[in-house]
């Protein structure tokens, strides 16, 4: 079941509710579909909301939290999930997306966000993601190489020939 944007909204205010409940304040770095969402209005809807758990610490707490918001919402188990908690690299430079009671959520910078789908690179999603991007940061003006260099400092290791390719092949179409 895809997640509008709507939908995300609603489900991370959920999750703020449920967290005050418990005491806790939830703080989420959302990257993917949901922050192409929510960021760039980019995406109708998600699958899910990838998401690197900071806040509270136990990630196994905002497990029990997503999961109640799920039962709730008549959401997938897997509607919030930190899988991509890998290939986050620090330093991240964080802002502020969403904020709600007990709940604040972060995306890191264009830089990084161009680095996982640049470093992803599968389909024709993650091509529309990187293009959308990389037209936000050279509309800023930023060189070509600037941004590039930006952005290779976060690149998933492994993937830096493929990510190098992608970014030639977008900014020149841009």
């Amino acid at each position: 079941m895809p997640l509008t944007r709507s939908e995300i909204e609603q489900a991370l205010s959920e999750l703020g509710k449920e967290a005050q409940a418990h005491g806790v304040k939830v703080r989420l770095l959302i990257v993917g579909g949901a922050a192409m969402a929510l960021r760039f209005g980019a995406r109708d809807s998600t699958k899910d909301i990838d998401a690197v758990f900071l806040e509270p610490a136990d990630a196994a707490n905002v497990r029990r939290l997503a999961s109640n918001v799920a039962i709730r919402m008549g959401l997938p188990d897997d509607w919030l999930n930190d899988a991509v908690k890998g290939y986050i690299r620090p330093p991240v430079d964080e802002t502020v997306l969403f904020e709600s009671p007990g709940i604040v959520a972060t995306i890191p910078s264009l830089a990084q966000l161009a680095a996982l789908k640049l470093s992803a690179w599968r389909d024709d999603i993650d091509i529309s993601d990187a293009e959308t991007i990389l037209r936000e940061l050279k509309s800023s003006g930023t060189p070509r190489d600037e941004s590039w260099a930006a952005i290779e400092r976060y690149l998933v290791p492994g993937m830096e020939l493929k990510a190098r390719l992608a970014y030639n092949e977008l900014w020149e179409q841009l």
